[in-house]
């Protein structure tokens, strides 16, 4: 026969992997976040000559948001698509490790809990 000390440690156990993995899942959507606020708000460019106002990644009148390249300006290597698609690459391992997790401890609890009410519903059966 199983012992309570052996259950209630399984589930805190369980409710460890759980936290550590809605930690993750937490740490992936602040990185979406991020992820937003580089690609849809306007920036200011510090350069050599004084500052300049960029458009935002997303939103841009011109053609492309790298138009501006061409014509001298810094906006288009202040905030380049490969910072944009690190972070972005950085929240997938996080949210598949983090929802493996997540699930994980979910799924031990309930069954702990399951087997710990089918336990007690045989010995109240057994008297």
């Amino acid at each position: 026969m199983r012992s309570l000390v052996y259950d209630i440690e399984f589930r805190a156990r369980a409710k460890r992997v759980q936290a550590w993995g809605f930690g993750l899942l937490s740490a992936a959507a602040l990185l979406w976040v991020w992820f937003g606020v580089l690609l849809l708000t306007p920036y200011d460019v510090d350069g050599r000559y004084g500052s300049s106002d960029c458009e935002s990644r997303f939103f841009t009148e011109r053609s492309t948001a790298n138009e501006g390249a061409a014509n001298g300006t810094r906006c288009a290597a202040e905030r380049d698509w490969p910072e944009l698609l690190g972070v972005l690459g950085l929240s997938v391992p996080l949210s598949l490790v983090g929802a493996v997790l997540y699930t994980s401890g979910s799924v031990s609890n309930r069954m702990s809990e399951h087997l710990a009410e089918v336990t007690r519903l045989n010995e109240a059966a057994a008297v």
